[in-house]
């Protein structure tokens, strides 16, 4: 048998195990399960997002969520990101903070467009947090510190109060593991760069957020699971350095001073 036959019969016989390894997969599971998991992580980001609601003031002022909505409508459209699978929710609260809930909810606190000084950090946090959710890294978060079990009971309605404020704090005061956080900031600086919005400020807006830091965080970063916002900074500044990026705003000067000034005072 010559060298062709050969490569025929082999082609024949691969494909034939091919065939047969899929038969035994049971893809219908597989769907329903995948379905499932859609269906938890919908509900419990329903479930955060409500009890969120009652503790907190959201900001509905057109002017306000318009402008903020824009920056996240940018991001998505150059990255082909679907826009419609994202909720946006401006809160009323002088905290600098943003962070994402399942099934693609972005809280974003007032006092984080205050502190922010320009609008490129603003979209920094914002590309922070969406990437976050791109990678799946919120359920992955919630399911290893509350765990898989607790999480599918709450969302059946059977897993209390008290896991689902737990589940807010878990989300809206504590870091991701460093290797997930480093993911998302390079993905984040990858979005700026393709929506042409400069990702150096971002690093800029995070060294700064290193300066209220405690001393000591620095001293021990090394043997923490968390990155510090210095080191995260260094990490984006390294990251961007041969990107060349022709920096687009998304809102003109005056659009982004007055939505600051809106802000200061709602």
């Amino acid at each position: 048998m010559n060298k062709v036959a050969y490569q025929g019969l082999a082609l024949v016989l691969l494909f034939a195990l091919l065939l047969f390894a899929s038969n035994q997969v049971d893809w219908m599971k597989l769907f329903k399960v995948a379905k499932a998991t859609e269906k938890t992580e919908e509900k419990i980001g329903e479930l955060i997002w409500e009890n969120i609601q009652f503790s907190e003031v959201e900001i509905k002022l057109d002017s306000i969520t318009n402008a903020v909505d824009s920056i996240v409508t940018r991001i998505c459209r150059n990255n082909k990101i679907d826009r419609s699978e994202l909720k946006l929710h401006v809160l009323h609260s002088p905290e600098i903070n943003a962070f994402a809930l399942p099934d693609g909810h972005i809280i974003v606190y007032s006092g984080l467009i205050e502190a922010s000084e320009n609008q490129e950090q603003l979209a920094g946090v914002l590309a922070h947090e969406i990437a976050h959710i791109q990678l799946n890294h919120i359920m992955k978060k919630l399911v290893k510190e509350v765990g898989l079990s607790v999480l599918v009971s709450m969302a059946a309605g059977s897993g209390g109060g008290e896991i689902i404020t737990q589940s807010v704090q878990i989300l809206s005061s504590t870091a991701f593991d460093r290797n997930l956080e480093e993911e998302a900031d390079l993905k984040a600086v990858d979005y700026l760069a393709k929506a042409n919005i400069d990702p150096e400020p971002f690093a800029n807006f995070l060294y700064n957020l290193s300066l209220e830091e405690p001393e000591m965080m620095k001293y021990f970063s090394w043997i923490s699971t968390h990155p510090d916002s210095e080191e995260r900074a260094e990490t984006i500044v390294t990251y961007s350095q041969n990107l060349k990026v022709k920096n687009r705003p998304v809102l003109s000067d005056e659009a982004w001073l007055a939505l600051q000034e809106k802000v200061k005072e709602y």
